[in-house]
């Protein structure tokens, strides 16, 4: 009797931490595979960090995005529901294996801002996330020990169905928002934002302070100092480093600031207070724009101009980029500086579309889903594209659930209705 005890307490053990790590798998692979461009963004900052991100081609690391979100969708659907167990618990013990120093190394040295292990969903300081994957090591040490306790909702006879389907899925929803823009948007720009709200601070809020320290060095000596105690002039600089002092309230979004690229006047103020609409055309590097529906774009800002709707192209190009892009465009619309990390925040295409009405955003395309002539019919305030585009992140994770889940139970039912039975007649 005890001896039975101690066998379904380990069971109990060992599926708790097999769905543990099935939910933190499918959540994280789900979040990555939304938004293919953010992965591939924070691989880049790896590999710069690293001083690798010049020996990198960009497929390789757009390639490498999909399919660290996609392992990690299959391998969390695999763990769920108790199938392939040999190769997901090696999986999973691989990766926590590579991970798990990798953060502990990210907390020390802190070469990138965070992990992005849940994308831009749950953003985690790098000691949550060294703490986080210990939990997990331990959690995937004791499926991998006991893998064969971990008891399936699919018959075996039926895995090689659902893991084929599960793959393709994977993969598919990662090229699905690659070639669109995101289905789920969980940056301060989505839809629906109101940029100059976002940007105030509360009354009575506090922000967050800093505090600088410079390294200066005298006679072969190195020390730091604060504003309030620098040294005279005998003292060298060697560099300073900004560490926050206190936490404060932080506006979703501080970094939206556009500067004429002639004048160099600040255009922020001036756009979001503008009444009517705005098409902001994004470009965080005309370089490595994709000019494949430019004919499309100059006929859009020719019915801007049409219309009386402002047009701007926002890019962190110089100038060279920029009249390389003219001549090989015949753009002939007004470009203004924006910082290139906010550009990618906005939106990620390259080049990508913008709607915004008195300083709300109404409407986002990529390069790729550009609004066109059937479209741009009648003036915007009679179009329903000119108006704020009704989301809800509840039913679009529901659609996506149900593309996965609807197959999936048809081939339960069939696991049901056809192979358990005939296990039944095979026994009679």
């Amino acid at each position: 009797m005890e001896n039975k005890r101690r066998h379904i307490g380990i069971e109990v053990g060992v599926n708790a931490c097999r769905f543990l790590l099935a939910v933190v798998f499918i959540f994280s692979g789900f979040v990555k595979a939304v938004d293919p461009m953010g992965s591939f963004y924070k691989i880049q900052d790896y590999l710069t960090a690293f001083g690798l991100g010049e020996w990198c081609p960009s497929y390789v690391m757009l390639l490498a995005a999909i399919s660290l979100s996609a392992m990690e969708l299959i391998v969390g659907i695999f763990l769920f529901l108790g199938i392939r167990r040999k190769t997901s618990t090696l999986l999973a013990l691989l990766f926590m294996l590579f991970m798990t120093p990798l953060t502990l190394y990210l907390a020390l040295a802190n070469p990138v801002s965070d992990c992005g292990c849940f994308g831009d969903a749950w953003v985690l300081t790098h000691w949550q996330t060294f703490g986080k994957n210990l939990v997990l090591l331990a959690a995937v040490a004791i499926v991998s020990w006991q893998r064969m306790r971990i008891f399936r909702f699919i018959t075996l006879k039926m895995e090689w169905i659902v893991s084929i389907y599960t793959v393709l899925y994977a993969f598919a929803l990662a090229i699905y928002c690659l070639q669109t823009l995101p289905i789920l948007d969980f940056r301060p720009y989505r839809i629906g934002t109101d940029i100059k709200a976002a940007m105030e601070m509360p009354e009575g809020a506090r922000p967050t302070t800093f505090e600088t320290y410079f390294l200066m060095e005298k006679e072969g000596v190195r020390k730091e100092f604060t504003l309030e105690n620098y040294p005279d002039t005998t003292w060298n600089f060697v560099q300073t480093r900004t560490v926050v002092k206190e936490k404060g309230y932080e506006p979703p979004i501080s970094d939206f600031h556009i500067v004429d690229k002639e004048s160099g006047r600040e255009l922020t103020d001036s756009l979001l207070e503008a009444s009517g609409y705005t098409f902001l055309l994004l470009l965080h590097h005309v370089e490595q724009a994709d000019d494949s529906n430019i004919d499309l774009i100059n006929e859009i800002y020719d019915y801007s101009l049409e219309h009386g709707y402002g047009f701007l192209a926002l890019t962190a190009s110089g100038e060279e980029g920029i009249e390389l892009w003219r001549d090989r465009t015949g753009a002939e619309y007004p470009f203004a500086e924006m910082d290139e990390i906010t550009l990618k925040t906005m939106i990620r295409a390259n080049p990508g579309l913008m709607l915004i009405k008195d300083g709300i955003i109404l409407n986002k395309w990529n390069s790729n889903q550009l609004p066109d002539e059937y479209v741009l019919t009648d003036s915007l305030d009679r179009l329903e594209i000119g108006q704020v585009k009704p989301q809800s992140d509840l039913n679009t994770i529901a659609r996506v659930l149900l593309w996965f889940f609807v197959p999936l139970t048809i081939v339960l039912g069939l696991d049901v209705v056809v192979v358990r039975r005939k296990k039944k007649v095979t026994k009679l």
